[in-house]
């Protein structure tokens, strides 16, 4: 089941949201996957997309990683999303916790997520808490930065496509902390599940 718990409307029409429920079911133009450089689909949020999505993800992976080579964290790969109700994923690569530099990298995981849905004209796209999983990116550092580099990119592409932008946890514990940022950032509208 999909529950809106807290939801922000943003200069130009567009809205943010935090979803507690299943990224694999949410009904937008793309999902965002917290993949590995390898796109190797097998846990985590990954995982989940592959099963729900179907074979036809991982071969458009493997296809992606023999012509473009390791995705970065600067440079997400795109796939169709086999069963999936949305039309693409786009998979990030987020930094694993004590790799160095992880909030720049996870930063510009978030951007480069925005930037090719952008870029393909998409009105609305989900993403799960990159890095917060199984990469062991503390939560509430995660998600002060996950939300900074969206609203960051809103404000510098006010011409973007993006009208909605979802995140989209299917865990309690991440649900609570990032409603916890939402209520930090926007005390009127943040609630605590």
């Amino acid at each position: 089941m999909t529950q809106i718990v807290a939801e922000r409307d943003l200069p130009g029409g567009r809205t943010l949201r935090l979803v507690h429920g299943d990224l694999t079911e949410e009904r937008v133009d793309a999902i965002v996957n917290a993949a590995n450089a390898q796109l190797v689909h097998g846990g985590g949020v990954a995982g989940a997309i592959s099963r729900s999505g179907g074979p036809d993800i991982q071969a458009q992976s493997d296809a992606w990683v023999r012509e473009h080579g390791l995705v970065t964290h600067e440079r997400p790969a795109l796939t169709g999303a086999g069963r999936l109700p949305c039309r693409y994923v786009i998979h990030a690569v987020g930094p694993v916790w004590g790799e160095g530099n992880e909030d720049a990298n996870l930063r510009v995981a978030v951007t480069g997520s925005l930037a090719l849905a952008d870029e393909l004209r998409l009105a609305s796209l989900a993403l799960p808490a990159i890095s917060t999983g199984i990469f062991g990116f503390p939560k509430d550092r995660g998600a002060r930065i996950i939300v900074d580099a969206i609203l960051d990119f809103l404000s510098t592409q006010p011409q973007t496509s993006l009208q909605e932008i979802r995140i989209t946890l299917i865990d309690q514990p991440s649900v609570l902390i990032f409603s916890q940022e939402f209520a930090r950032r926007w005390p009127e509208t943040g609630q605590t599940p």
